[in-house]
């Protein structure tokens, strides 16, 4: 990731129907509780999805499925995005596309779900918890767009925030035993509900005001085999 920095992300403004199939309207920037937001609703479409599979061939494998619908229902609720209107390209990490939008308030990530192996439930499971245990960064969900190799991406938002630099590795660490983490490994932590991979410098920024903004980590739940799903997805581990 580059060292492009972030703060607090806004929420989607139009509040979405119970019913999943209906039209969308487009979304907004103002806060809204993320519950019955986009967020919730591509979530909900993605769960639609695996269940259908699951019910006629057994299997939670399908995640290239969801995918191809996700697009189809993106175009079909106005929510997919032109990269093009993001802004400037600024840098690809492990998982995302890098933009800087124009007014340089904001940064966009095409997210390729790299780190969701059989089907997109632990994507959608990250961002809500990364939202819960790191307010400060918390991202928006903003809808889907193609990358630069054409993949099929989620699109989030994250404002731009200046910041003194990176944090170091000690300083992350105490940060994180603080939140009631323990170290398992070098950028990998656990409280035995969530695991977080990458808390490495990079991805960790000392901000101007003296707080540590987790910007850009792994997060899966420790009852997922997040470990070994990491470490066989993850170009870091494979290093």
């Amino acid at each position: 990731m580059p060292k492009s920095t972030y703060l607090c992300a806004q929420k989607q403004t139009e509040k979405m129907s119970n019913d999943k199939t209906q039209r969308l309207s487009p979304q907004g920037d103002t806060r809204e509780n993320e519950i019955g937001g986009l967020l919730a609703a591509a979530s909900d479409f993605a769960r639609s999805v695996l269940e259908s599979i699951q019910a006629l061939a057994g299997t939670a494998s399908c995640k290239g499925v969801q995918i191809a619908r996700l697009k189809d229902w993106a175009i079909t609720n106005n929510c997919w995005i032109s990269k093009d209107t993001l802004g400037t390209y600024s840098d690809r990490g492990s998982e995302n596309e890098v933009y800087a939008s124009q007014d340089s308030k904001y940064v966009y990530k095409l997210n390729d779900f790299r780190y969701s192996d059989d089907n997109l439930t632990p994507f959608f499971e990250r961002i809500s918890i990364h939202n819960q245990l790191f307010p400060d960064c918390a991202y928006s969900f903003s809808g889907f767009a193609e990358n630069h190799d054409g993949k099929v991406c989620a699109v989030l938002r994250q404002p731009f925030i200046l910041a003194q630099r990176e944090a170091t590795q000690q300083e992350i660490e105490e940060e994180l035993i603080r939140l009631g983490f323990q170290k398992e490994q070098e950028g990998y932590f656990t409280n035995g509900e969530y695991d977080i991979f990458d808390a490495v410098p990079n991805n960790v920024l000392m901000g101007d005001d003296g707080h540590l903004y987790f910007i850009d980590t792994i997060i899966f739940k420790s009852d997922t085999g997040g470990l070994e799903t990491y470490n066989s997805l993850s170009p870091r581990a494979s290093n």
